[in-house]
């Protein structure tokens, strides 16, 4: 039998806080490369000057440590825990949302969370979205996204017909990113889910644009698509900041699983240029 681990929730609370303000200054390593090599290989002089624009925000928001976006995001978490762990010291639910209240205000990050129909500002930017996922072991992992409204509003679930098939899925993505336009502040990251059923299609396409950029997916079926999703994208001619130009998205990556024989659920998540986000593992 496995031994409890026992973890402290205020370890998880200060972990969250950092990723917090990191993600808000920092842009991911992986996201930056992506964006020279398209810079490079742009022939747009627009382009270029959009990219110029991109990577003097970069410098100056990581030198200076304040926000790579004025829209800070809603604090979206992913948290992966073993099995053989045990939480002490309070609800890892509330330590989650007190580092996210933390570090937007130490921060002075945008508070965004409001009532959807009064549009009343919660001030606190509260409460954190969090997916939970038991896995096998005792650690802990922790995956912080801010996620802003411009591309969050660019993203959907639709319900394709099974007769769709890889065909009306390919067609279905690459439309929706060509009809978004400048408004997810590309060049973009696009996250897919196919099958399972409404509510996990999404989530899915979430987890998605949190994977390493570039990094096929390791069903080859899958790699193919998003090579092709991506390809015919960027033919468009959207480019960075809807300007034109070759790169309208970074990458696409497709999350997928098996699905009632009746339906065909396919979520399309969005993320910007900066696509903030941070990991940790206690």
């Amino acid at each position: 039998m496995a031994k409890v681990r026992e973890v402290s929730v205020k370890d998880v609370e200060q972990a969250v806080y950092k990723m917090a303000l990191d993600a808000a200054y920092h842009i991911p390593e992986d996201v930056l490369a992506a964006e020279k090599e398209a810079y490079a290989k742009e022939k747009s002089e627009v382009a270029k000057k959009v990219f110029d624009t991109i990577f003097s925000n970069i410098e100056v928001s990581s030198k200076e440590e304040f926000p790579l976006c004025q829209d800070t995001g809603l604090g979206i978490l992913f948290v992966e825990v073993g099995q053989d762990v045990h939480f002490v010291d309070g609800y890892i639910v509330d330590a989650i949302n007190s580092g996210v209240e933390r570090a937007y205000k130490d921060g002075y990050l945008r508070k965004s969370s409001c009532h959807p129909l009064t549009r009343a500002n919660y001030g606190n930017n509260l409460p954190a979205i969090i997916h939970t996922f038991v896995v096998p072991g005792d650690k802990v992992k922790i995956v912080f996204d801010a996620k802003g409204g411009g591309s969050e509003s660019m993203s959907k679930v639709q319900m394709l017909k099974p007769a769709d098939g890889r065909d009306g899925i390919v067609k279905t993505v690459v439309d929706w990113v060509i009809e978004a336009g400048p408004n997810p502040c590309p060049p973009t990251i696009i996250g897919v889910g196919i099958g399972a059923d409404f509510e996990r299609s999404a989530v899915m396409a979430k987890h998605a644009t949190l994977r390493k950029v570039g990094e096929p997916s390791t069903d080859p079926d899958l790699a193919d698509m998003e090579k092709e999703i991506l390809t015919k994208i960027n033919n468009s001619g959207v480019g960075p900041a809807g300007l034109g130009g070759l790169t309208t998205c970074l990458a696409v990556h497709i999350e997928m699983e098996p699905c009632h024989i009746a339906t065909l659920p396919l979520a399309i998540n969005t993320a910007c240029h900066v696509n903030r986000h941070k990991e940790t593992e206690l």
